[in-house]
Parts: structure tokens; C-alpha cells; sequence
């Protein structure tokens, strides 16, 4: 990377915003996101290992602070899903939990200014480190369409193969209507997961650029990443709200799609 007094505005916010990617097969016909990936198993197993603490040394009776907390959080993730799924499925509250926690985590490290961890990286031969894994769409698709397949087979599950097709083909508007239903459902089904996924991906995405912006307006050098970080308090602060309230958004969204893949019509 060029100096940083070299950049623009625009190719400072381009760089950040640029993902470390390595090319898989021929022709560079698969490409992977190496920032995103490696980041979003790092807070997987970050959080992992943050549940983990927490049940090493629990206890019936006192529990400790740490465990306390944890139970508190798991308590409100299982509220919400009970409240909100209406089926028999006990995977439905371990999933809601993965999935908030996984977000939060994933989202949390917006809070920590981009040269931050891009100048050590540099440092090292790293030139490109793209730190929000859900600022990428991928990430965020990749999710959405997990929890899609999960729809279907908590309605094969819940219907069967035969009541579902049945379904799929005649709801809402009978059998007469067939083609019609068809269109009318492959939309439904298809926008479930686009939506899910674009929502945390353009919120997440947003706020990064708006970060940058404030970053870069503080100028180059140590002066201006302190300069950065105190403009950029007060969105910080705003942001702290947003980035939990993205994740429970996702999480709520999933459950009630698998909710209403068991309802019948």
C-alpha cells in the first residue's frame, strides 16, 4: 500500500474496503474471501470458548459473574425463540443462539478502528484486511441461505415431501390457479433469504463507510488515527445499538421463517 498521505479519501475508504481474496482452481474461477472467512471462524470459536468459560466451573448453587451473564443472555435468546416458534423442533433455540451471538460477535469488531488492524497486518505482507466479516455479502448470504435450507427441511419434516409439493403447487389460490402459485411461492421462498441477508449486509456495510469517512477526515499518521477514533465516538456510540439490534433482527427473522415452513396454508 501507498503511503497513507499519497491516498485520496476515496482510495483510503477503497482499501479498507477491499477483501484479502485467494483464487481456487483454474482460472481463478473460485475465489475466496480469506479476511471474511478467517475472521468469521476466529468469532465462532471465540464465542465457543466464551460459553465454554462459562460452564467450566458452573455451579446449582452461586453461580459465578461470568456464568451469571451467560445464563442471562442464553435465558432472553430461549424466551424469544419459544415465544416465537410455534413448532416441536428443539434445534430451533440452539440455532437462534448461534446465530445471535455469532452476529454480535462478528459485528462487534466494527468498534475497533480499521488501521488498527490493518497497519500490523501491512506490516507483515498483508495488504488487504477487510475486518467486518458481515460487511460482505458473502458472509451474510452464506448465512441466509443456510437458514433457507433450513426452512425446507423443517417443512419436509413438519409436511412431508408429498403435502409440501401439494402445497407449494395449489396455495393460495387452489389447484386451478397452479402456475400462478408456483411463481407466487418461488418468489416468497427465494426473497426470505435475499432480504435476510441484504438487510445485516447494507447495515453493516453502511456504517463501515461511514466509520471510514470519519477516520479519513482525521489525516494521516498517529495524530490523525487519534483524531479519527475521538470524531468517530459519537457514531460509536450510536452504533452500539445498532450492531446488537442487527443481530437480533437476523436471529428473530430466522425463526419466525422456520416458524411459518411448518404452518400450513
Amino acid at each position: 500500500m501507498a503511503g497513507e498521505a499519497e491516498l485520496t479519501p476515496t482510495s483510503y475508504i477503497q482499501h479498507h474496503l477491499h477483501n484479502l481474496t485467494a483464487h481456487v482452481g483454474e482460472g481463478s474461477f473460485w475465489t475466496i474471501n480469506v479476511d471474511t472467512l478467517a475472521t468469521s471462524v476466529l468469532m465462532g470459536l471465540f464465542m465457543v470458548f466464551l460459553f465454554w468459560l462459562a460452564t467450566r466451573k458452573a455451579t446449582s448453587g452461586v453461580p459465578g459473574k461470568w456464568q451469571a451473564f451467560v445464563e442471562i443472555c442464553l435465558e432472553f435468546v430461549d424466551r424469544q425463540a419459544r415465544d416465537t416458534y410455534h413448532g416441536t423442533s428443539k434445534l430451533v433455540t440452539p440455532i437462534a443462539i448461534t446465530l445471535f451471538f455469532w452476529i454480535l460477535l462478528m459485528n462487534l469488531i466494527k468498534m475497533i478502528p480499521a488501521d488498527f488492524i490493518a497497519k500490523p497486518l501491512e506490516l507483515v505482507g498483508v495488504p488487504y484486511w477487510k475486518p467486518v466479516p458481515t460487511a460482505d455479502v458473502n458472509a451474510t448470504l452464506g448465512m441466509s441461505i443456510s437458514v433457507f435450507f433450513l426452512m425446507i427441511i423443517f417443512a419436509l419434516r413438519a409436511k412431508g415431501l408429498g403435502h409440501f409439493t401439494a402445497e407449494f403447487l395449489t396455495a393460495p389460490f387452489g389447484k386451478w390457479m397452479m402456475p400462478f402459485n408456483l411463481i407466487l411461492n418461488i418468489v416468497e421462498w427465494l426473497s426470505k433469504p435475499i432480504s435476510l441477508a441484504m438487510r445485516l449486509f447494507g447495515n453493516m456495510f453502511g456504517g463501515e463507510i461511514v466509520f471510514l469517512l470519519i477516520w479519513v477526515l482525521g489525516g494521516a499518521g498517529l495524530l490523525g488515527m487519534l483524531g479519527g477514533a475521538a470524531f468517530g465516538f459519537g457514531w460509536m456510540i450510536f452504533h452500539l445499538l445498532v450492531i446488537p439490534l442487527q443481530a437480533f433482527i437476523f436471529m428473530m427473522l430466522s425463526i419466525v421463517y422456520l416458524s411459518l415452513s411448518e404452518d400450513s396454508h
